[in-house]
């Protein structure tokens, strides 16, 4: 495999370009600027002077209210989706599938009382323009079309390309092997970006240079355009802004959860497992007490199954269940058995307040009860939120001085299910919500 650098290089800027408006020769003017291009050259061509000679400029008034609206309304206008805000700032996706501030509508190097949208299409910009000059100057040259953007993670902005016909866009050295003998795996580079920002320290931003071109690079044609560089915003690690982000997480959060059933080999990392309880311990409870006691159950595990499974066999025949109906139904307590870990939630209701008459002790029990299930389910929630899978089960419930006997706790500590934890065999996703608010 070839590399994709070239010996050595020259960056030509093409002074002399007039002042462009909407229906004026752009290919016209360069061949008359630059005359003297030869095939294999690259052109590289501001994005701006074409939004202005096909008209991709919008008028907009003195008041810096109104045009400050105005503009708005043209990014949200050529924007598919914001992914960032900060301040002032707007990072979009816009129709071209570029990810950028804005969606490229900018104001600068254009007169007082206008904005400029991108090019409709950059890269079929670029094939015409292509095109035309070798039919002024008989010259088969690549046109590369640049915008400036900022980048994540780095200070400053460069060009970019967003269209570019007639040459590779991206060098692929996978598979190819350094000088050390080692494999290159995922190496890509993105050749159009590199001209972009090369070419733009011969043309600035201040000295009515926009047209620059590249000379002595091999180019290759391999048919690719400027799209082919956008990464798909879902494959994208970064793909939320941090704000949007923490809104998205704080959005699915409690949607996450659902009755995981089937889980991998992968090992449950315990750190994971004590956050989440650690969470769901800040459930709101009676009287400022703390009454919910998670217990990891690992050495007692295998004994405790067994025991309940057993107690589970007794009350199915005591019910009249045959016995290929009672190993159906046992059959669900495989879950616990299957799950890398389980918890015991226990609730305790040390603090609790006595009453003289029922009415309230009822009261009383029914509120710690509520505040076990807010913070269980807090549990559920909080190991979604770390990619865990789990699911609640009552079974402890029914068993309740067996569970306390076998795992040794105070008699007045009362099981509240189990739960199975695990990594799910498939990616959790957000539920949709449901509707159930009774107004009266």
């Amino acid at each position: 495999m070839t590399d994709h650098a070239a010996a050595a290089l020259e960056l030509l800027p093409v002074p002399g370009l007039p002042e462009f408006r909407p229906g004026d020769d752009l290919a016209g003017a360069i061949a008359k600027a630059a005359a003297w291009l030869r095939d294999g050259d690259v052109l590289v061509v501001t994005s701006k002077i074409l939004s202005k000679v096909e008209g991709r400029l919008v008028r907009v008034p003195a008041d810096p209210g109104e045009r400050d609206r105005i503009r708005r309304e043209h990014v949200d206008a050529e924007s598919v989706r914001v992914l960032a805000r900060k301040m002032r700032t707007l990072i979009t996706e816009n129709k071209l599938g570029i990810v950028q501030a804005a969606s490229g509508v900018d104001a600068s190097n254009v007169a007082g009382d206008e904005i400029a949208l991108l090019p409709v299409d950059p890269d079929g910009s670029a094939a015409s323009l292509r095109g035309a000059l070798k039919d002024l100057l008989g010259v088969e040259v690549a046109v590369v079309i640049t915008d400036t953007m900022g980048r994540a993670w780095r200070m400053g902005q460069t060009d970019a390309a967003i269209g570019a016909s007639g040459i590779r866009v991206l060098h692929d050295y996978a598979g190819a092997v350094d000088e050390h003998g080692n494999e290159l795996a995922v190496t890509m580079v993105a050749i159009a970006d590199e001209i972009a920002a090369a070419a733009d320290l011969v043309k600035g931003k201040l000295d009515s240079v926009p047209v620059a071109v590249l000379r002595g690079f091999e180019v290759v044609d391999d048919g690719s355009t400027a799209r082919d560089l956008n990464r798909p915003v879902e494959e994208d690690l970064f793909s939320l802004g941090t704000e949007e982000a923490l809104a998205q997480g704080r959005a699915q959060a409690v949607l996450m959860r659902r009755s995981v059933r089937f889980y991998s080999d992968e090992p449950v990392d315990l750190a994971v497992v004590r956050r989440a309880v650690g969470a769901a311990l800040t459930a709101p409870a009676p009287h400022h007490t703390k009454p919910l006691r998670f217990v990891l159950v690992r050495e007692k595990r295998l004994e405790l199954l067994q025991a309940m499974r057993s107690q589970w066999e007794t009350d199915l025949r005591a019910d009249g269940f045959t016995p290929e109906q009672i190993a159906r139904r046992v059959r669900r307590g495989d879950l616990l058995v299957e799950a890398p870990e389980i918890v015991v939630p226990f609730l305790v209701r040390d603090g609790s307040h006595a009453y003289p008459d029922d009415r309230r002790s009822d009261a009383e029990k029914t509120m710690f009860t509520v505040a076990g299930g807010a913070a269980v389910q807090g549990l559920l929630v909080a190991l979604a939120a770390e990619g865990l899978g789990s699911c609640w089960v009552s079974s402890t419930i029914f068993c309740a001085d067996l569970v306390r006997s076998v795992l040794g706790v105070p008699g007045d500590w009362e099981p509240l299910g189990a739960v199975a934890i695990g990594h799910p065999t498939e990616p959790l996703t957000p539920r949709e919500p449901l509707e159930g608010l009774i107004e009266l």
